[in-house]
């Protein structure tokens, strides 16, 4: 992870994990893209709390936000993320510079990179 992403971690009152996130790394173990995950990837909720790691709601609201934003980006998983991030308010986390490209009510989301 870049340095500023891992201070901003590091820094953090409190990590929180989309669950969409977790899906995503398991779907990546099961095709075969992440064989390096395979080991853990049934553990990860368990190793995610054991590091003080919170898991975020998705929410009714967090998924009509994601299906109606108007961003060009169409991963619907990406989608998901962003709109967790603006509805709680959240600084998102990603390497992604796709995120960059969104802008909500005028501003744009809050990417740690």
């Amino acid at each position: 992870m870049p340095g500023t992403l891992t201070e901003a971690i590091a820094s953090a009152d409190a990590i929180y994990v989309s669950p969409v996130s977790l899906f995503e790394i398991g779907q990546k173990v099961r095709l075969g893209k992440w064989p390096e995950m395979a080991p853990l990837a049934s553990r990860l909720p368990d190793i995610l709390m054991q590091q003080g790691g919170l898991v975020a709601t998705l929410t009714p609201e967090i998924c009509m936000t994601a299906a109606l934003l108007d961003w060009d980006h169409r991963d619907p998983f990406d989608r998901f993320l962003a709109a967790t991030s603006l509805v709680n308010k959240w600084p998102l986390a990603s390497v992604d510079a796709a995120f960059d490209t969104l802008v909500h009510d005028g501003k744009r989301v809050a990417r740690v990179s």
